[in-house]
């Protein structure tokens, strides 16, 4: 008799909240930064979509299923620049989640998508609209706020290039389908997982 693998051949790592919250970022991001000079209701009424999404995340990242938790994928910058020197070698390591790169890169885009979100609340509020219209942050007016909210909706257009990029990458170093397993929230399943001790897979 032939004994079976018991293993499967994917297991679970992001929760559909993760996915969700993903990929409505995405299209609601790129919705804000397409409208924001010819459709600015829709600019606006997606930049609050994208800060509802950037509060659930932080929510989610602290009380979520484990690899939506900011403690489980989030490490320290030596991490990250260990992983980068081992992909130039191409010769990566295997985690269940994030890479310490890409939790890097996770963390600078919610920071900068949370900048672009608050500096375009002070331009609503700087002319009388918005949920900051009676507060202090009214009274911060001139270009500069518009500037900064520009710089930074640019910078993280930038980020997510870096982003798409990075994921091909680690694609092809990890013989991984990054893409596939954001949609499926299935990765496969590995012996070698990096910092998997204390983790449960289906």
């Amino acid at each position: 008799m032939k004994h079976k693998n018991l293993r499967p051949e994917t297991v679970k790592i992001w929760d559909p909240l993760v996915r969700v919250f993903h990929w409505s970022l995405v299209f609601f991001f790129f919705l804000a930064l397409i409208t924001e000079d010819d459709w600015l209701d829709l600019h606006i009424q997606a930049g609050y979509a994208v800060m509802l999404l950037i509060g659930f995340r932080l929510f989610w990242g602290i009380v979520g299923s484990q690899q939506a938790r900011f403690t489980t994928f989030v490490k320290a910058p030596s991490a990250a620049f260990s992983y980068l020197k081992q992909m130039l070698k191409c010769n990566v390591p295997h985690y269940p989640g994030h890479n310490p790169v890409a939790a890097l890169m996770v963390v600078a885009l919610l920071l900068s998508i949370t900048v672009v979100s608050f500096t375009g609340l002070v331009v609503l509020a700087s002319e009388g609209e918005g949920p900051l219209a009676s507060t202090m942050f009214s009274t911060w007016r001139g270009d500069w706020v518009e500037e900064v909210h520009e710089f930074f909706a640019n910078f993280t257009l930038f980020l997510v290039v870096a982003h798409v990029l990075g994921v091909l990458v680690s694609s092809l170093l990890e013989g991984e389908n990054l893409v596939r397993a954001m949609v499926t929230g299935r990765k496969r399943n590995r012996e070698n997982w990096i910092d998997a001790d204390d983790q449960k897979f289906e």
